[in-house]
């Protein structure tokens, strides 16, 4: 069993003692890393929230399992940053990685018609900044196809009346690269770039609201 197994199987457990209506972060390695419960802890807000993200997922990935990363859950939010690893993969078009986007978004809308769901913008990466082995990497996914993959995701929330939100600005220098000081090697993110966005993403998370 590998990792990506190994994580479902686990999630799956504890999806069992889960408490419904709370909040579901669900997605990949950007949404795995972010140490949203440190964070909560840190602020002294009891606020629940379950982290699903799974290292490594591209968006097929998630959709096979979006019972146990999301659904299972029957939260009353979740909020999906999933595409970053089809951005990675030269030989996956845009349009394909939308197309199960696509289709996640409409899974979790017929199982819970109720929850509100949240797209978020993809994070930007800093190619100056990254690893020498991450280099070959960010020329794929760098941040002019991250800019036109954003425009789709926004033209999906916009289809399916869901929520795109960017959380961006924060984590941005003044070339609009993702930080060197937030960056573990160019493309993820280190702990003191996600305290720079936490306030914003828990806007989204307190906010009350039922119409785009």
């Amino acid at each position: 069993m590998n990792d990506k197994e190994l994580k479902i199987k686990r999630y799956r457990e504890e999806n069992k003692a889960a408490i419904p209506g709370q909040i579901v972060f669900t997605g990949s390695s950007l949404m795995e890393m972010f140490p949203i419960n440190k964070l909560l802890k840190e602020h002294g807000d009891n606020t629940i929230i379950y982290n699903r993200g799974i290292g490594g997922f591209v968006s097929g990935e998630l959709l096979k399992v979006i019972d146990v990363c999301a659904t299972d859950l029957k939260p009353s939010k979740v909020f999906i940053n999933i595409g970053t690893n089809d951005l990675s993969d030269s030989r996956i078009p845009i349009s394909g990685l939308m197309e199960n986007y696509d289709k996640i978004i409409s899974e979790i809308e017929n199982k819970l018609p109720e929850t509100e769901i949240y797209l978020m913008a993809y994070y930007p990466v800093n190619y100056e900044a990254a690893a020498p082995d991450m280099k070959e990497c960010l020329k794929i996914r760098n941040n002019e196809k991250i800019r036109a993959a954003n425009i789709e995701v926004k033209k999906l929330a916009e289809k399916h009346g869901k929520y795109f939100i960017d959380i961006n600005k924060n984590l941005m220098d003044e070339q609009n690269r993702l930080k060197a000081e937030y960056t573990i090697e160019g493309l993820h993110i280190n702990k003191d770039g996600y305290r720079a966005v936490y306030g914003d993403i828990m806007a989204y998370v307190k906010e009350s609201r039922k119409e785009v």
